[in-house]
């Protein structure tokens, strides 16, 4: 009975607690209540009686959407499923609920919590208890996690972050393919002899090679005096790139993702033991108009970002802008680019 009792009420607590603090009941939110729920009246589950879990689950249902608030907003740990909120404050929680909310009307239960009478002697030996695990994860985990940082280390690259593990870890487009509407799958090429141009350092490179990492389509007409920059880059350097063009005076920018292969086309693989004919690759592209900071400039800073000395780092298209009008102020062409360069 209390299994059931405490995740109903946190999801319900959760679902009008978001309700009023929102403006409208966070979905996601209230079914991480109903795991907080069963993680909160785990310990307690055989020693409490029916309000006691009523109580433990509309606790979980708040303390899980402030475990995710506090994750967010304070520590600023990445912690997508909120399994922080749901396990540790939840199941820290439930540990304490036993000295709070034991009780001898459970069936064959002889432990009495403070708020039946018994008094602070079993809540003090579930706080210690909660202590004492914390103490032992704390100096476990810390050993563990150094053992790894300093032999296989603990982060991924930050192309892999931004692909997804799905693909570089375990060989799938996504672990829910099935359910994509749009193809996302990295399918990247592998780097070897064919596609190493030998010096991943832009400026030791000579000027072969860094037109074959990252070319650039399209005369530069300085006559013309305003152009329009199309980059073609690697998701893992948008935020590069992004301060790269800022630091050079470039503010406005339209960035879209988009899928596309060149020479590297695409790498077949297979999900669930079927062959997938991967012919897409997920990149972004950035557009920028300059006028007033020269072109050179733009694709100067754009390249040496994005250079790595692989074929593949992107490339770069340069087309002539006839006319800019700012619709606001009705300024128009260099006048109407000031704003964003």
């Amino acid at each position: 009975m209390t299994t059931t009792i405490a995740p109903a009420t946190a999801t319900v607590v959760c679902m009008i607690f978001t309700w009023l603090r929102y403006g409208k009941p966070d979905v996601s939110m209230c079914l991480n209540a109903s795991l907080a729920g069963l993680v909160a009246i785990t310990a307690p589950c055989d020693v409490t009686d029916g309000l006691g879990a009523l109580i433990i689950g509309a606790v979980a249902g708040v303390l899980v959407v402030f475990g995710v608030w506090f994750c967010d907003n304070v520590v600023h740990v990445d912690d997508p499923v909120g399994a922080v909120a749901v396990h540790c404050l939840n199941g820290i929680w439930g540990t304490i609920a036993v000295g709070l909310f034991a009780t001898t009307n459970a069936p064959e239960s002889t432990l009495k919590g403070l708020f039946y009478g018994g008094g602070f002697g079993l809540l003090g030996t579930q706080l210690l208890g909660v202590v004492t695990v914390l103490a032992w994860t704390v100096v476990t985990m810390t050993i563990i996690f150094k053992v790894i940082d300093m032999t296989i280390g603990l982060r991924v690259s930050e192309e892999e972050e931004i692909v997804g593990l799905d693909s570089k870890e375990h060989g799938l487009a996504s672990a829910y393919a099935g359910f994509s509407i749009m193809d996302i799958t990295e399918g990247a090429m592998n780097e070897n002899e064919n596609t190493d141009l030998g010096v991943a350092d832009y400026d030791a490179a000579s000027p072969i090679q860094r037109a074959a990492a990252v070319p650039v389509a399209g005369p530069v007409d300085a006559d013309t005096g305003m152009h329009k920059v199309v980059i073609i880059a690697k998701l893992s350097k948008y935020d590069r790139l992004k301060s790269a063009l800022n630091n050079l005076g470039v503010t406005g920018m339209t960035v879209t993702q988009v899928m596309g292969c060149g020479i590297q086309k695409g790498a077949g693989e297979k999900y669930r033991g079927v062959e997938m004919d991967v012919t897409v690759l997920p990149k972004v592209k950035v557009e920028v108009i300059v006028g007033n900071i020269p072109v050179e400039k733009v694709i100067e800073t754009a390249s040496k970002t994005l250079y790595t000395g692989h074929v593949g780092d992107g490339k770069i298209f340069v087309y002539n802008v006839q006319k800019v009008v700012k619709v606001r102020t009705g300024e128009e062409d260099l006048e109407a680019l000031k704003d964003v360069e």
